[in-house]
């Protein structure tokens, strides 16, 4: 039997619904996709789009309406996502759906319809008081961010020893048979000390860890620079960066189209594309799938590690 599987519909105003429809087809090969949109809503995103209802589409209404305008950042396509996305959260708890797929949502969007989140991982952390975490990647190489959406000036202050092993602990709930390089925080991960000295709680932190693990599972910390080269990525698929651009501007430059995003340490299986709304090709028809059929196969095969 297929999986069932919620489809948030993310950003009205953007390229999702789009992408839901045109990979629609190959999607309900793998599994029976119920999409938390309404009528109504999609009604009006296809003819935008010049495109039919797919006749076998399962909708889960999702109350509100509004005037879609493409590639515009407006707090009623904000609050539309956000009820989407909440709504295929009940499924999963409901247990009417195995799994959550999420399109791109606009954090200034939620931020204009009043809502306090900065994403879907942290509402996530909030609904279910887990330490989600937000693992980016494909096969070749999956990426975990232990800070995700804070400035850079805090991000030093924030690699602490308490966080960084419980963060490994919790990664390895998830990932547990997978070998994991730790990146540094500083150019040349520290130098021993010369240039900073979080290499040392990042140390400590993996240490500790594997040996409650009782194996070593993480390596590192391991020199930023040279993490990512293709010698580096024949010993490891999995990777652990200290921020948010350390880990992603490599990731999005190898593997931007397959990449998907994936919420670690959660008691429902979560995925994403690994893209934004792309305002500025919404409803022109250039959208790719590819990340999105790869999140849901992504999500079929994590349903299983729940």
């Amino acid at each position: 039997m297929k999986p069932k599987i919620a489809i948030s519909i993310g950003d009205l105003n953007g390229v999702g619904i789009e992408i839901a429809l045109k990979a629609h087809e190959e999607v309900s090969k793998l599994c029976n996709p119920i999409y938390c949109i309404s009528e109504e809503m999609l009604s009006q995103a296809t003819k935008l789009l010049d495109a039919k209802i797919p006749s076998d589409i399962t909708l889960l209404p999702v109350n509100g309406e509004f005037e879609i305008e493409a590639g515009k950042v407006s707090a009623a396509s904000g609050k539309y996502s956000y009820d989407s996305f909440m709504s295929g959260i009940k499924l999963c708890e409901e247990k009417r759906a195995d799994a959550v797929v999420t399109m791109p949502i606009h954090k200034e969007a939620w931020m204009l319809a009043g809502l306090e989140y900065k994403g879907h991982t942290d509402l996530l952390r909030q609904h279910f008081d887990r330490d989600a975490i937000m693992m980016l990647g494909c096969e070749k190489m999956f990426v975990a961010l232990f800070t995700e959406h804070i400035p850079l000036k805090d991000v030093a202050e924030s690699v602490q020893y308490v966080k960084l092993k419980q963060f490994f602990m919790d990664l390895h709930d998830s990932i547990p048979n997978e070998k994991v390089a730790v990146l540094g925080l500083n150019p040349h991960a520290g130098d021993n000390g010369v240039l900073g000295n979080e290499e040392l709680r990042i140390t400590k932190a993996i240490k500790s860890a594997n040996k409650k693990i009782g194996f070593e599972q993480f390596i590192g910390p391991i020199v930023p620079d040279v993490a990512f080269t293709p010698h580096a990525r024949k010993n490891y698929n999995y990777f652990v960066a200290m921020y948010h651009d350390q880990g992603l501007a490599p990731l999005k430059a190898l593997y931007f189209d397959e990449s998907i995003n994936v919420s670690l340490n959660l008691p429902i299986s979560r995925t994403s594309v690994d893209h934004g709304t792309a305002f500025d090709i919404a409803y022109k028809g250039e959208a790719k799938t590819l990340s999105y059929i790869n999140a849901v196969k992504s999500a079929i095969s994590f349903i299983k590690d729940i």
